[in-house]
């Protein structure tokens, strides 16, 4: 089953990219396997999948000690200063930095076990209360500004969740503001690559506003 849902939403992913003029290579799937068991993400590993994605520090960290594989491991969930020594130097990447205490804590994390951390900003996109993220562009500014200068840090890009509505241009709207925050760090000098938007239900849409990483679950492991 996991092998059939992987080739669809690759065939789809593939399909949506050429449609708007894309190259599907330059899109990456992360598989969103939080509360699935080590089993699903070695299948899906030994499907092809090499980056998965979980939003819970401790879950992150046991299932990376469990899983003898070379995945690529993405925090994508909220995370607070003192879950950061779970996630720092265990996620190849984290999408989640919504503040700038958040990105000091990874930096000085990251700086005592020697390493670069990769990261992304998350930037609420959207008025819906339960999404999390950096709110104003002078603050995008602030924390990006600061990242930059900690060389234990490496900002990749940004990230957003659009908000769970039926009309498909609110949330293209969400996409597209982040695609212009992005846009607009780059002409201040920020050499920004990555935008992490997009997930089962809008994927589609994210790929059309310049997606370059989605993150896939329920389409791939099947309903919590």
């Amino acid at each position: 089953m996991i092998h059939q849902n992987i080739k669809r939403v690759l065939d789809s992913i593939g399909e949506t990219a050429l449609k708007c003029g894309r190259n599907p290579e330059e899109i990456k799937l992360v598989a969103v396997s939080k509360t699935f068991g080590p089993d699903k993400i070695i299948e899906a590993y030994d499907c092809g999948l090499r980056d998965f994605g979980e939003n819970k520090a401790q879950e992150l960290r046991d299932k990376a000690a469990q899983i003898d594989r070379q995945v690529n491991w993405h925090f994508i969930g909220g995370l607070q200063s003192n879950k950061v020594k779970y996630v720092a130097g265990v996620a190849s990447l984290i999408h989640s930095v919504e503040s700038l205490k958040i990105a000091e804590e990874i930096a000085d994390r990251a700086e005592k076990l020697g390493i670069i951390q990769n990261i992304l900003l998350e930037v609420k996109t959207s008025d819906e209360a339960t999404k999390g993220g950096i709110e104003s562009k002078e603050e995008v500014f602030e924390v990006a500004g600061f990242c930059r200068e900690r060389k234990s840090l490496n900002l990749t890009g940004l990230m957003t969740m659009a908000p769970f509505v039926d009309d498909t241009e609110v949330i293209r709207k969400s996409f597209a503001k982040l695609r212009e925050v992005k846009e607009e760090l780059n002409r201040s000098g920020f050499n920004l690559s990555e935008l992490s938007m997009g997930m089962t239900g809008d994927y589609d849409i994210a790929i059309e506003e310049g997606a370059t990483i989605l993150r896939i679950g329920t389409a791939i492991f099947g309903g919590r």
